[in-house]
């Protein structure tokens, strides 16, 4: 037997030809037909179970170089590695272009001070709390809360009575001679 067979991780490279689908399909179309060629020659050449294409994900640098051009003007063929890990198979670029090698390195560095962030966090809150409050402490805190709540009330409701007023608004001369004719008739 073969070893790709017996392992359940795979690794392939193909060259999936996409020009012969997308030129049967309207040009505003071609760039989503690329992409549904390549996990449909996925699911055939990877013997993915049903050929379901929900299984299949494709690199998001992978799709990048599918739209680059547009929606209208996708790559002939493309060039693509696919590892199969279970069920699931993930798609990928086999080679990336220059432009897309600088990006995925600075997404990378990226990651990694985030991550080197979250840790000092982690460690930062690791910092044991001070001990708990006397209860006077806690009542002060609580009148002061409900004081502000009770203040912000007030406040608002003078607020409302002070727009409620100003609605009305004046009348110009004009509008109050059209006013009074119109009682008039």
């Amino acid at each position: 037997m073969d070893k790709d067979k017996d392992s359940k991780n795979i690794e392939r490279e193909y060259i999936v030809p996409l020009r012969a689908a997308w030129s049967k399909t309207p040009r505003y179309k071609r760039a989503n037909k690329a992409v549904k060629t390549i996990k449909e020659f996925i699911a055939r050449h990877m013997k993915v179970y049903d050929r379901d294409l929900n299984k299949i994900k494709i690199d998001r640098y992978l799709n990048e170089e599918v739209w680059f051009r547009g929606i209208k003007k996708p790559p002939a063929k493309i060039k693509v590695k696919a590892f199969k890990e279970g069920e699931i198979v993930r798609v990928e670029l086999a080679v990336l272009p220059e432009k897309l090698k600088f990006k995925k390195a600075k997404e990378e560095r990226v990651e990694t001070r985030a991550a080197e962030k979250t840790a000092k966090s982690k460690v930062v809150q690791e910092v044991p709390a001070p001990k708990e409050e006397s209860e006077e402490k806690k009542k002060e805190t609580d009148e002061k809360k409900a004081a502000t709540v009770e203040a912000m009330e007030k406040f608002e409701k003078q607020e409302h009575k002070k727009a409620k007023h100003k609605t009305g608004g004046k009348i110009d001369k004009a509008q109050q001679v059209r006013k009074n004719s119109l009682k008039a008739r």
